[in-house]
């Protein structure tokens, strides 16, 4: 079969030529050639010495992949429960499922990987080269891509392929797959909605995209939202939306558009939100100045928890120059940061939110304050006792914010807004107040031992 899968797609690529087909553009139209050059080599071979066809869908799946799609790649880049793939050698294929990684069955030649490298970028307008061996682009399903090439490599070129599985695209999703529990995402929907400023942190791969995404959806329609990316990822629902990319230099060296660039240029396009996809380097800066102005916003940081990751978010500006100081990060992080969401995959590949933990606004000894707001508890996403900045927000929005984040302890709202009651003492009655104080024995300073491990149960 091999033979005749070699000779096919030889006249198949002909076909495409001569018609001036574009395989990226109209893959329907080289659908239809394939299987018309099928058919006639069937007949050939009946009265030829043309090696027999076989499987005809076999043939045509694996001709159309040559051809249109991505080669051996393309049955991974199809399979719903792949993530992520990447090529460490021609020989080493490994795919990602349910955030645990397998080595596949494929192997290519060094000449295929290139090729496939050249296929993947022609759509993009990027390129990796000698003088710039790293590349990151967006492949036309959405797929992010980044290539190393040698001699930053040793040997060979270091090809990732994340896929943009749409897992979930609202918190009431997330509930659904136990990634979060229904109060605290009933919490998470009304801060949204009440402007809010929120970072999500994490690892690689344990969900902060997604996470973003799902709170993006609760954002109120008639807000109109400017995203900041590196590569296209984030999918926000909502009608009034322009999105931005980065752009590379160009072969002289010009025409680079860095993250900083669309950060700021966000300002003049009437936002009523702004949303940066990650939080690398010194563009940190820019969302804080942004987010300080009065636009609400959200970003996700790479960070082991969420102290750590308003430690992350008071050090990268640092990177914009030598002007910048602490001293003038720490009080515009504690004043512009309002929510930090954190999540975690487990050893079983689950992603799950840790923690969510709230920016009082103080800060003491250069030292911002936190508080828990959700933390882990014997194995499960629970209430405690902090709460969230600006509770006057979510009294305009009509929303009772004891008895919201009184549904997450399970206690009636008599319960919310103090400390415990004694054994001796009586449970007041009265209805508490709709801004409860923070109670100071909840905050404890960034950098502070987070809660312990956790899982989800997947009952919700």
């Amino acid at each position: 079969m091999t033979g005749a899968v070699e000779v096919i797609e030889s006249e198949v690529r002909e076909l495409v030529r001569r018609r001036g087909v574009d395989p990226v553009c109209d893959p329907d139209r080289v659908r239809l050639i394939v299987h018309d050059v099928i058919a006639d080599y069937g007949d050939r071979a009946l009265s030829s010495s043309l090696p027999p066809v076989g499987d005809e869908g076999q043939v045509a799946r694996a001709v159309l992949d040559a051809v249109a799609g991505f080669g051996p790649l393309q049955r991974w880049l199809d399979d719903p429960e792949v993530e992520e793939i990447w090529i460490n050698e021609p020989g080493k294929v490994f795919v990602a499922r349910r955030g645990r990684s397998e080595l596949t069955t494929t192997i290519l030649a060094p000449a295929q990987v290139h090729e496939l490298v050249e296929r993947m970028l022609r759509t993009s307008g990027r390129r990796v080269d000698l003088s710039e061996p790293f590349v990151d682009a967006t492949l036309p399903d959405g797929s992010r891509l980044h290539v190393v090439i040698p001699e930053i490599t040793r040997w060979h070129m270091a090809v990732n392929v994340r896929k943009f599985v749409v897992a979930a695209d609202s918190l009431g999703e997330l509930v659904r797959l136990g990634t979060l529990t229904p109060p605290a995402a009933r919490f998470l929907e009304v801060a949204v909605a009440a402007g809010l400023n929120i970072i999500v942190t994490g690892g690689t791969q344990a969900g902060k995209t997604t996470m973003l995404n799902a709170l993006c959806a609760a954002i109120p329609p008639r807000e109109r939202v400017i995203t900041c990316e590196e590569v296209f990822e984030l999918r926000v629902p909502l009608p009034d939306i322009v999105s931005m990319q980065i752009r590379q230099p160009n072969l002289e060296g010009a025409g680079e558009i860095p993250l900083r660039r669309l950060v700021k240029e966000a300002l003049r396009m009437r936002p009523s939100r702004i949303v940066v996809g990650e939080v690398r380097q010194a563009e940190c800066l820019d969302m804080l100045l942004c987010l300080n102005s009065g636009v609400p916003g959200m970003c996700s940081v790479h960070a082991n928890s969420a102290r750590e990751g308003l430690v992350k978010v008071c050090t990268l500006p640092l990177l914009a120059g030598e002007n910048v100081s602490h001293a003038f990060v720490i009080p515009t992080v504690a004043a512009s940061v309002d929510l930090v969401v954190h999540l975690e995959i487990d050893h079983s590949g689950r992603r799950r939110v840790r923690e969510i933990v709230a920016v009082p606004g103080r800060v003491e000894s250069g030292v911002i304050e936190a508080a828990d707001i959700f933390a882990t508890r014997a194995d499960r996403l629970v209430r405690v006792d902090g709460y969230p900045p600006h509770p006057e927000r979510f009294a305009r929005l009509g929303v009772d914010l004891a008895a919201l984040l009184a549904e997450g302890r399970g206690l009636p709202p008599s319960r919310v807004g103090g400390p415990p009651a004694e054994p001796s003492q009586q449970v007041p009655t009265a209805q508490p107040s709709a801004h409860p104080p923070d109670p100071p024995a909840q905050s404890s300073p960034v950098g502070q031992a987070a809660a312990p491990t956790w899982t989800l149960p997947r009952q919700v």
